[in-house]
């Protein structure tokens, strides 16, 4: 009994004492947090079950916050006031509207019997005026664009007949034009919107359009785009890093018994000079998705510690593994092992303090910040868990956090060795998130065909906001364009070349 209530063991540097106080602290706060939380759930069930069914208030209750009886309440202020000053330290108040809206002028006008002087009856002259603006709103419209074709007759030569070509079509004999497919785009992999509910907005405006004929659309227009998403793809297998992850999606499959299979969506981000984010769905979960994906590809490999990825590490890709999941799990054992797990957490806290210090510096000084300062930090670290396996029991949550840090300890070392890798792999995990929040919306992909579109499109949605691009515009004026763009400057379409040549037109 005694040895259950010893003390644990602390360790004896003073900063590291620091920084597993302030995640104890932390703890401390989420755990009543959460009290907070479920104190007030169990006593909305209590009301529930055994209180009144009216929400009554006691009838003295406004005067704690009223007027008292007999006294005037405050006038309200004028209208055009302002009811607050606004902060002098400009974090606070009104933000100022963009200029480069369009703008509607609406003009209050006196009367001409008001316009004159009530002292000697002549007309006021206008000498200024006050203005104040306010931001409104259009709903969207649809209308019709009519191509239209002059045609020409020689009047000797009854058959000679010419008239222009019929313009090119991202999608051949649609009936939608270049901006309606890429508004329907953006609803469905940007704003996540079900066809289903795109099909109910549509029919607010008058346009019944099914939501099959809309699938329909979508799928033209990836196999539109699928020449440039192949080359974002070549080019983000030219990364010198590329941070991968993958999240599950349902698919229904007739062949199955259940009707449905579980496949997966691969996310893909390239590096600075290769700056595009592209998805990849595959039937399964297995190693052929990435084997196939970064075939050929040799530099740094951002990703967690999925076995299909060894294949890739065997032919010469270098791992670095991600230190957010080495935290989750000393994080999940912190309820079990308080002392272990908040020093882990502590002494992780402090890498993550160096990479706030070494983020804003070029690659070169961020390496070398690391080395000096992160490197140790990393060896006293590798002891600390050497020390702590033997001791914890394999299968609780302390022991599973110590032996997963501890396989993956070479490739969580990898990321002081160079400033253009990352601490973790955060950055794939939110771009998965837009994935997760379709999946939640629409539910499934009707089949392996629709989860590739679902791939191609989201592909430039999610590149397009990397470089905080329209994607409306850009999508409009790519399925315009292409079908009559010269295929050797495919790459001008490239999200970012996009952006670029558009802001200096």
């Amino acid at each position: 009994m005694q040895d259950a209530l010893a003390a644990p063991t602390l360790p004896d540097d003073v900063t590291t004492c620091h920084r597993m106080i302030g995640e104890l602290l932390g703890t401390v706060r989420e755990q009543r947090r959460e009290n907070e939380q479920l104190r007030s759930r169990l006593d909305q069930l209590l009301r529930r079950i055994y209180g009144p069914r009216s929400e009554r208030i006691n009838p003295d209750q406004p005067l704690l916050f009223g007027a008292p009886p007999g006294e005037a309440p405050p006038a309200a202020p004028p209208a055009d006031e302002p009811a607050a000053k606004a902060s002098s330290n400009g974090r606070h108040g009104r933000r100022k509207l963009p200029k480069d809206l369009p703008r509607q002028r609406v003009e209050h006008d006196l009367t001409d019997a008001e316009k004159l002087c009530p002292c000697c009856g002549d007309a006021r002259v206008r000498f200024g005026e006050d203005s104040r603006e306010r931001l409104d709103y259009r709903p969207a419209s649809l209308f019709i664009a009519e191509h239209v074709r002059p045609k020409y007759v020689c009047r000797r030569c009854a058959g000679q007949i010419v008239a222009a070509p019929a313009p090119a079509e991202a999608v051949p004999k649609c009936v939608a034009g270049p901006g309606l497919l890429a508004h329907v785009i953006v609803s469905k992999y940007a704003d996540h919107l079900p066809l289903h509910r795109l099909e109910g907005i549509l029919a607010r405006h008058g346009v019944p359009l099914s939501r099959s004929t809309m699938g329909d659309w979508l799928t033209g227009c990836a196999a539109a785009l699928a020449p440039l998403y192949l080359l974002m793809c070549d080019r983000v297998r030219q990364s010198k890093v590329i941070h991968t992850d993958d999240t599950p999606v349902t698919t229904l499959d007739r062949a199955d018994p259940d009707g449905r299979k579980t496949g997966r969506v691969w996310v893909y981000l390239g590096d600075r000079e290769h700056p595009y984010t592209v998805y990849d769905m595959t039937a399964s979960r297995s190693r052929d998705g990435p084997k196939t994906f970064l075939d050929g590809f040799r530099g740094y490999l951002q990703a967690d510690a999925f076995g299909g990825y060894d294949g890739l590490y065997a032919k010469g890709v270098t791992e670095v593994a991600c230190w957010a999941h080495a935290r989750r799990k000393f994080f999940d054992a912190k309820e079990t092992a308080a002392a272990e797990a908040h020093e882990a957490l502590a002494r992780i806290r402090a890498l993550y303090d160096i990479e706030t210090r070494a983020k804003p510096l070029a690659p070169a000084e961020r390496a070398a910040l690391r080395q000096a300062e992160a490197a140790p930090l990393l060896a006293s670290l590798g002891r600390w868990l050497d020390d702590r396996r033997p001791h914890a029991l394999p299968k609780s949550p302390l022991g599973q956090a110590v032996t997963y840090a501890t396989n993956q300890w070479p490739a969580l070392q990898v990321y002081v060795t160079d400033g253009d890798l990352a601490i973790d792999n955060n950055a794939a995990e939110r771009a998965l998130r837009k994935i997760a929040v379709g999946r939640k919306n629409g539910l499934f992909f009707g089949s392996d065909a629709g989860g590739t579109t679902a791939a191609v499109l989201a592909s430039f949605t999610e590149t397009c906001r990397r470089h905080a691009v329209n994607p409306w515009t850009y999508l409009a004026d790519a399925l315009t364009k292409l079908p009559t763009h010269p295929a050797e400057q495919l790459a001008d379409f490239l999200p970012d070349r996009w952006a670029a040549a558009h802001a200096s037109a």
